[in-house]
């Protein structure tokens, strides 16, 4: 066990202790399934995309999810609202680009809120990172054309330019900050045939930002969760179906030195 499965664990049992509430502005194909992903891990879910209630909303959750998956102009108002309202507060952002370099709206959406809105963490494909980048990417809706290793450097690089945290997630997981940079090992391939996966991952990221500071310890932590119980998961699955329902039942029963004896992190 190295030190980072060992403090993965630790922030694991803060999260059930303390149950933070977690505020998505998220997109309409996910909504159940992250909220439920946020409860099995034992974190209180809201979502939330009213202006109206921003301000509310703001004043009593613990992090921020933004997921740009379903856009409307109206949405977006909402977005870099509770955006501005978590940085003056000081809690974490979660920016989640679901298909940015598919369209136009939804790339310079995600470009505003990664420059302006100062997201504590980004998590995203491999094409939906170099999205980000002045050279731009193209996906395939929301499916990455790309791999991990190709948005490495431009990863680090945007961590290094922001001062925030990057992960790009696939069949390994690159975490990086800019200095310090991790690989995540495990899961299953039976994650790409449940829709809103990605979007799980980053709302168990915002779950870990929102009692732990550390924001690349708790980013790698909670990738690093959804591996391990995706990989336990499936291989007592018959397909996707059953594969999510065990995946929602191991998140709520592991324990956290279930979690640090199985967590697989490495430098990169």
């Amino acid at each position: 066990m190295n030190e980072f499965a060992k403090a993965a664990g630790d922030i694991l049992g803060r999260i059930r202790e303390s149950r933070p509430v977690i505020h998505n502005i998220t997109n309409f194909v996910v909504m159940n399934t992250t909220a439920n992903v946020l409860l099995a891990l034992g974190a209180a879910p809201i979502m939330a995309h009213a202006i109206e209630e921003m301000d509310d909303i703001s004043g009593i959750s613990s992090a921020l999810v933004i997921n740009i998956g379903t856009l409307s102009k109206t949405w977006v108002e909402s977005m870099t609202y509770a955006a501005r309202l978590a940085r003056i507060a000081g809690k974490p952002l979660v920016l989640d680009p679901v298909g940015s370099g598919a369209t136009k709206l939804r790339t310079d959406t995600a470009c505003e809120i990664a420059r302006f809105s100062a997201p504590t963490a980004i998590r995203g494909n491999a094409s939906e990172i170099l999205s980000l980048t002045a050279a731009g990417g193209r996906t395939r809706g929301v499916d990455s054309v790309n791999t991990t290793e190709e948005a490495i450097e431009a990863a680090k690089s945007l961590a290094g330019e922001r001062g925030n945290v990057l992960a790009v997630t696939g069949k390994n997981d690159f975490v990086t900050n800019g200095t310090l940079s991790l690989f995540i090992s495990g899961g299953s391939p039976m994650m790409t045939s449940v829709t809103g996966t990605g979007c799980s991952a980053s709302v168990m990221v915002a779950a870990f930002l929102a009692v732990e500071k550390d924001a690349l310890l708790a980013t790698v932590s909670a990738l690093a969760l959804f591996k391990v119980v995706a990989e336990q998961a499936s291989s007592k699955s018959q397909g996707p179906g059953s594969f999510w329902v065990n995946v929602l039942d191991r998140l709520h029963n592991i324990t956290p030195e279930e979690f640090q004896s199985s967590a697989r992190i490495e430098p990169a």
